[in-house]
């Protein structure tokens, strides 16, 4: 899997300093497609999570060229979703609501390649936290 980097990156960057925006339309976003995640986020500030998410979103598109780094970061990022009870049958529900969201801010810029690239990384995103993690790989076999 070769991901477009720098597609990635500059898609990431027209999102600039609008990091609360987002990640508010994310969760949005998320419940409103999804209402069973929301017992997850129960116990759960969803600003400063806001705040997590996007860091994460950060630390992914800063560290695109650096996969060693990447990869254990994401690692021990699944390995932490599984103690905050996520399931595999969540990222998708994750993966579309982000997806949505990265087409509403980018708008005109949303373009089928934009939207291929980053649905390539976020799937490369689940591969990576999932090896942190001990589901059994019946589990995560799950559609996605």
């Amino acid at each position: 899997m070769s991901l477009k980097v720098e597609l990635l990156e500059r898609s990431f960057k027209q999102i600039g300093d609008r990091g609360l925006e987002f990640t508010a339309e994310f969760y949005a976003n998320l419940f409103a497609n999804y209402p069973e995640v929301q017992p997850l986020f129960q116990n759960t500030q969803l600003e400063a999570q806001g705040k997590k998410l996007f860091d994460s979103l950060v630390l992914v598109v800063d560290n695109l060229r650096q996969p060693e780094v990447l990869s254990q970061a994401l690692k021990g990022l699944g390995t932490k979703h599984v103690n905050y009870g996520v399931l595999p049958e969540h990222y998708p529900m994750v993966g579309n609501s982000l997806l949505m969201t990265f087409a509403s801010f980018l708008d005109s810029d949303w373009t089928p390649e934009v939207k291929a690239a980053w649905t390539e990384a976020y799937g490369a995103v689940t591969q990576l936290m999932w090896a942190g993690t001990d589901y059994p790989p019946e589990i995560l076999n799950c559609d996605r």
